[in-house]
């Protein structure tokens, strides 16, 4: 299977290929699996990705900015996952990551 780094990397550069051409009406649609945007569903797993990063480190739980440009959020996902990975979790944590990045893509 790999490093689950590598697999949690992977998995978010294969994201990104998917939604970073999108423009503001891409981002605006409701996803395809719940009843929110597609902004807003990479939004919480944006979180979800600090979140684990924040406990890797032992380090407080921070709300990530939601940015009035949803263009960015592919930046911010790239961002909290090099954290996560930085932080050097369990191998857990890291599958956890991963699977929430593939279930994400899986519901746009």
């Amino acid at each position: 299977m790999g490093d689950p780094g590598e697999q949690l990397t992977r998995g978010v550069e294969l994201f990104v290929r998917q939604v970073g051409h999108w423009q503001q009406p891409r981002w605006a649609a409701v996803a395809a699996a719940g009843n929110v945007s597609r902004a807003d569903l990479v939004h919480r797993l944006v979180q979800e990705i600090a979140n684990l990063a924040a406990d890797a480190e032992g380090e407080p739980r921070r709300t990530v900015p939601r940015l009035a440009n949803d263009l960015v959020l592919p930046d911010q996902l790239r961002v909290v996952a090099a954290d996560l990975v930085a932080a050097r979790p369990s191998a857990e944590t890291l599958a956890r990551a991963a699977d929430e990045v593939a279930a994400t893509r899986t519901a746009l």
